[in-house]
């Protein structure tokens, strides 16, 4: 009974058995030396919209080489991994690792890269290929077709267009052979001595743009190496200028100022976006009925920043609400120049000594939040502002609220 019980055991264990030989043998041809297509290894595809193509070619005993033989969004690579293009590139590198293993050499990276440089006419004939394909069109008519691809808003594109335009004038950006470290430090110089009122922080914002397209025509192959990666060109943010918001007293000014015509206008604007937080864009775009909600009898705004999308929910102050009601619940529209121009003549009129605009207005507002109590957290929600540090820019504690908590802090310690 046993002896039929352990055959009847060992009948049952083969096709497992059978199964694990198969798969070992299946594991050895794997460890073999072959070349597989990877694509967006790193996942730069999320942060740079291009992921590299890349051969995994395996030696064997671990041994592991990666070479970048192209870079293109997810929708390039849907079309480039059907190509003969690419087919061809794995043939060239499987028949090297053939001849190795055939010749019975030492599946080394140094051997390979030894017959890579004998057997990459190919590759070599492929490079001069991108090398003409790029002098056809130079470094700013590549930044036009990438930027035409790009799904920017209005005012991302005048940003862009801006950018473009210093790079005609500065003249040594032009081809892919004029990316050279110099001519970026050139660039640079050439901002500062265009318009010497140029902050560094403005002038950054400029290579940021252009530094997304040298990065782009390096992952492209079109040039051989990024220049703002060299040491002169990582140029510093710097500091942007201080704002100065207006005090709820001088908010108080300019509210009770007697004003007629677009003056008024302009003067209710302000108010509208000083107790509200709006940008002088999203005032313009503010619809009442679709946008507003009221709880427990207080009206907030609901809705997203035209400039970068981020949600805001923010409270229309009782101010920012005699607005509303004295114009049929619209906000005046003017444009934004025009509005800063009225703006400039309102503080003369109010004795106020600041530079007022439109951005001003919402500088005010979180300072003015910031004064009563309200959590930084919550200011920076009410501007649409995903991250701290941008709300601390415009609203600095006041040294009346640094007073209050010491006062209080005071009478609390034993």
């Amino acid at each position: 009974m046993s002896i039929i019980t352990e055959d009847w055991e060992l009948l049952l264990s083969l096709p497992v058995w059978m199964k694990a030989v198969s798969r070992a043998q299946n594991l050895n041809k794997m460890r073999k030396a072959n070349v597989m297509v990877v694509y967006d290894r790193k996942k730069r595809v999320t942060t740079t919209g291009l992921g590299k193509v890349e051969l995994s070619i395996y030696l064997g005993n671990g041994v592991r080489k990666y070479v970048t033989i192209h870079s293109c969004n997810p929708f390039e690579w849907k079309v480039y991994k059907e190509s003969q293009e690419l087919r061809d590139e794995i043939a060239l590198y499987q028949l090297v690792l053939n001849n190795m293993e055939k010749n019975g050499e030492e599946m080394t990276i140094e051997n390979l890269d030894n017959h890579l440089g004998i057997d990459s006419t190919k590759a070599k004939e492929k490079r001069v290929i991108r090398e003409k394909k790029a002098s056809k069109h130079g470094f700013i008519d590549f930044m036009k077709e990438q930027i035409a691809k790009e799904d920017l808003k209005p005012n991302t594109m005048k940003r862009r267009a801006v950018v473009l335009e210093a790079l005609k004038r500065y003249g040594k950006l032009n081809s892919f052979a004029d990316l050279t470290h110099q001519n970026v430090k050139g660039f640079d110089e050439f901002l500062r001595d265009e318009d010497p009122t140029r902050t560094q922080p403005t002038i950054h914002d400029y290579h940021k743009v252009v530094h997304k397209y040298t990065r782009m025509a390096f992952q492209y192959d079109f040039i051989t190496k990024d220049p703002y990666e060299h040491p002169l060109c990582k140029f510093k943010r710097g500091q942007y200028k201080e704002r100065r918001p207006l005090l709820e007293d001088e908010l108080l000014i300019i509210r009770n100022k007697k004003l007629h015509g677009k003056e008024a206008r302009v003067r209710d604007l302000f108010v509208f976006c000083a107790y509200t937080g709006l940008a002088y864009i999203d005032s313009q775009n503010f619809d009442y009925e679709t946008m507003t909600e009221t709880i427990n009898g207080q009206t907030y705004i609901d809705g997203k920043r035209t400039k970068t999308g981020n949600a805001f929910y923010t409270p229309i102050l009782p101010p920012a609400m005699e607005v509303l009601k004295r114009y049929d619940y619209q906000v005046p529209h003017i444009s934004n120049q025009k509005a800063n121009d009225y703006l400039h003549a309102l503080e003369v009129a109010c004795e106020i000594h600041k530079p007022m605009t439109m951005h001003v207005a919402r500088h005010s507002f979180a300072t003015l939040a910031l004064s009563y109590d309200i959590p930084i957290e919550d200011v920076g929600r009410m501007l649409g502002q995903k991250n701290i540090r941008t709300t601390q820019i415009y609203a600095k504690i006041l040294k009346s609220t640094i007073d209050r908590h010491a006062s209080n802090l005071a009478s609390l310690i034993k």
